[in-house]
């Protein structure tokens, strides 16, 4: 009797578990970071007297103004009682909630004495910008969580345990005074986040008062950009819709909106330092920085051209953001345009040092700045842990919710 041979089949590898495998390496190359430097201090870091604040504050500023989708659509929903946007404020609070908690991380690390993190909320300094910051970040960040509560009671995680789920309902109840308050902290952080740079008298090229502005502008449009983003591409994913057409649309159309005054106010506020002005601080920072740095090109190509021209025409025209690809591509672009305005922002001022600093007359020296491997690490572990969130939510939790039909 010939004995039939065995053949066995190879279990096929589902792509979720490359990805969350892939995002689990950088999760383990990110904590070795973290251990690194708080083993060893700032000084494993690229950072320098002349230049504080690099890669981590970028990462930091980024996220909080990708997060900031959470306060504009939880205010149209709860506080306009606008409730045909209710569909995409879920998804905007869970984004909102993930760049927050990432941009804790990174400041966490970047403080150098994570450990002295409550010192801000003890020993009061009314004087300071940073403080006033500390405190609208904390606060809102628990606005996020009472926020993000109900969602994650409704999951089936917490089928065991259902008197939680009916305490996230009389949460949910409060929503529309959470949203008040959390739209009221939201709007004095990201002011005050430009209020840092544009109070600083030393630093001719951001002491201008448009920064605040500009930075809630810039806020709530990478913040709808994002949220529009995800929402869009899960559904692609998932092969289904979680917003019907017109609501898309509408969407869209705000987004282009916002796009328009933040440009026009850009436009204006370049215009006011560095065209029709020639205030020697200012001239001189901006030589400065076009002679070591590719600001200018970044800033007209990346900030202006990719980053709010061409979104704006793509949202505001209707034959345009009727097409999904568009609208994707408008959405990411808005996206690369805020992080390059981030950086610039973050570090411009500080390469291009003022014409003085304590213990040193009359430098003008450009100060260089690099990201060292520790920095590096980190923050592809900042990213991995916000990528790794938003798969684990979109599988477990009621994040997205599946419409039927486009009426």
């Amino acid at each position: 009797m010939a004995l039939r041979q065995l053949s066995f089949k190879r279990p096929s590898i589902k792509p979720l578990t490359i990805w969350l495998a892939s995002l689990g390496l950088l999760l383990l190359v990110g904590a070795a970071g973290a251990l690194r430097t708080f083993a060893k201090g700032l000084q494993v870091t690229g950072l320098s007297d002349q230049v504080p604040w690099g890669l981590w504050i970028t990462i930091d500023l980024s996220a909080i103004a990708l997060g900031a989708g959470a306060f504009t659509f939880s205010a149209v929903v709860y506080v306009f009682r606008i409730e045909r946007f209710e569909p995409i404020a879920r998804p905007a609070v869970f984004v909102g909630f993930l760049g927050y908690s990432s941009a804790m991380i990174a400041l966490a690390l970047d403080i150098g004495r994570p450990d002295r993190f409550w010192h801000p909320l003890v020993f009061w300094n009314v004087h300071s910008v940073l403080w006033e910051i500390t405190w609208c970040v904390v606060l809102y960040s628990s606005v996020l969580v009472v926020e993000f509560l109900p969602v994650l009671f409704e999951s089936a995680l917490f089928d065991r345990w259902p008197w939680l789920r009916d305490w996230g309902h009389k949460l949910h109840r409060a929503t529309p005074i959470v949203a008040i308050l959390g739209m009221a902290l939201s709007l004095l952080h990201q002011s005050s986040l430009g209020a840092t740079y544009g109070v600083l008298s030393g630093r001719a090229i951001w002491f201008k008062p448009s920064l605040p502005i500009l930075f809630i502008l810039s806020a709530v449009s990478s913040g709808i950009g994002l949220t529009l983003l995800v929402t869009i591409l899960v559904g692609k994913f998932q092969q289904t819709r979680f917003l019907r057409l017109d609501l898309q649309r509408e969407i869209s159309r705000f987004l282009g909106y916002a796009l328009l005054a933040y440009l026009y106010l850009k436009l204006w506020d370049w215009a006011a330092t560095s065209y029709y002005s020639h205030a020697p601080g200012t001239a001189q920072s901006l030589a400065r920085l076009n002679a070591t740095t590719p600001y200018t090109p970044t800033f007209w190509l990346l900030e202006i051209a990719l980053g709010a021209l061409l979104p704006l025409i793509v949202m505001l025209v209707p034959r345009l953001r009727r097409d999904d690809r568009w609208v994707i591509a408008a959405c990411a672009f808005v996206v690369v345009g805020v992080i390059v305005n981030r950086w610039n922002t973050t570090l411009s001022g500080l390469v291009a040092p003022p014409d003085w600093s304590p213990g040193v007359l009359g430098t003008g020296a450009v100060a260089s700045y690099l990201p060292s491997m520790t920095e590096v690490a980190v923050g592809l572990g900042i990213l991995a842990y916000a990528l790794t969130m938003f798969t684990l939510g979109v599988k477990y939790l009621p994040v997205f919710r599946e419409i039927s039909g486009d009426e």
